[in-house]
């Protein structure tokens, strides 16, 4: 029998000495909650909120993630690729996702505000309508990814080959066209 938590408050749990209860869990907060390589493998999360919690390294195995929102976490060397992908849908704010993976992820319209982004692989995710709003993309690899309307006018340090991408119709800066053409070795002055 499933267990399953609804409307609840989660405030300053570390969830490395006292596990978290696998179950489903809707419309909760967790707030300023350790979950650093903790297994949260088959865990549901849905229309939940975690505000400056660590969740570095923690599995993901057919993980549920469902309209999340994740604000302020560390979120280092998640594999969210690992995650269940039926309705999978997050918003990132003030977040370091950095050594993270989305392989293969649809992630259409998904926001990343203010993120710190490094070194993430985004290798054939689907980012359609995707806003990296003042992101650091500084070692993220794109490659056979559609990036088609993505919207890449405030991010900084990202390196996009459009041989190797769908991007018709993204948007990006004159500021930083560089990033589009670092591949080739020109120079812009």
């Amino acid at each position: 029998m499933a267990v399953y938590v609804e409307d609840k408050s989660f405030v300053g749990m570390d969830f490395t000495v006292e596990p978290l209860v696998m179950a489903d869990y809707e419309n909760c907060c967790f707030t300023t909650c350790n979950f650093a390589s903790v297994d949260l493998s088959h865990f549901k999360f849905i229309e939940c909120d975690f505000n400056g919690c660590d969740l570095s390294n923690a599995k993901l195995d057919n993980s549920t993630f469902q309209e999340v929102r994740f604000e302020d976490c560390k979120l280092l060397g998640l594999l969210f690729s690992s995650c269940c992908k039926f309705l999978l849908s997050f918003g990132f704010k003030s977040c370091n996702l950095s050594l993270s993976s989305f392989y293969q992820l649809r992630l259409k319209n998904t926001r990343f505000e203010k993120c710190e982004m490094t070194e993430l692989d985004f290798v054939e995710t689907d980012l359609t309508g995707a806003v990296f709003d003042e992101c650091n993309l500084h070692g993220s690899v794109f490659e056979r990814s559609i990036l088609v309307q993505a919207d890449f006018r405030t991010a900084s340090h990202y390196s996009i080959n459009p041989a190797l991408n769908r991007i018709k119709k993204a948007r990006f800066s004159r500021a930083g066209i560089d990033g589009l053409l670092d591949t080739y070795d020109i120079r812009i002055e």
